[in-house]
């Protein structure tokens, strides 16, 4: 996989900053009739320019897929989405709105009313210290959720509950069939419980990552 994509170009030379820097020289009124037929008489030069240097120099986006990028796609994005979604949190200047059945119940708000509220002081935590919750306290819940599940996906997070070595022996039947068993060494030992609590919670995380595609920006 090879994949180059440059930094967004904006090629928009606005008319009003065309008069203010070069005409003008100053800050100029909006309203002035004259500026504005000055920027009725500009518009279409501004746009004429910006089309051809969007031609000539685009913005880069050239994605290269090889073949066996695909063999385990899920894990190879995993690797590929982690680190952006570690810089989003990071450097993020602002949260999506999340629903509030996506979000533990302490941090929900007592009412429909009480949403867009920026912090609400109606619940207590788990350790019953008395906090507030707003929509940005949610989004970065969300976020670290959907962290936490391609942290998981990158490598295998399911070989920690496994723990022993395996001894299989087959054992012969009456009827002439066999009976896999285990062995007099065998010492492997899986917490399933622990497996199945986790996988629910990567599954959460991927299915907010769908939810809020369209919230992942900066």
């Amino acid at each position: 996989m090879k994949v180059y994509i440059s930094q967004y170009r904006n090629h928009w030379y606005s008319p009003y900053t065309f008069l203010e820097k070069v005409v003008y020289r100053r800050d100029i009124d909006y309203d002035d009739p004259i500026v504005e037929k000055w920027v009725n008489r500009l518009e279409p030069i501004s746009k004429a320019i910006a089309w051809f240097l969007d031609k000539i120099h685009p913005r880069v986006e050239y994605v290269k897929i090889d073949r066996w990028d695909t063999w385990n796609m899920d894990s190879t994005l995993a690797v590929i989405v982690l680190p952006m979604l570690k810089q989003l949190k990071k450097d993020k200047h602002g949260s999506a709105l999340v629903e509030l059945e996506d979000v533990p119940e302490y941090m929900r708000t007592s009412s429909t009313e009480d949403y867009d509220v920026q912090k609400c002081f109606d619940f207590y935590h788990e350790d019953t210290e008395k906090k507030g919750y707003d929509l940005h306290d949610r989004w970065d819940w969300v976020l670290n959720e959907m962290i936490f599940a391609f942290e998981s996906y990158s490598h295998d997070w399911e070989e920690k509950y496994r723990s022993g070595q395996h001894d299989i022996q087959w054992k012969k039947l009456d009827d002439g069939s066999s009976e896999m068993v285990s062995g007099p060494n065998n010492t492997y030992e899986c917490d399933y419980e622990g497996m199945a609590k986790e996988q629910k919670r990567i599954n959460n995380g991927l299915r907010l990552f769908g939810t809020y595609y369209k919230g992942l920006w900066d």
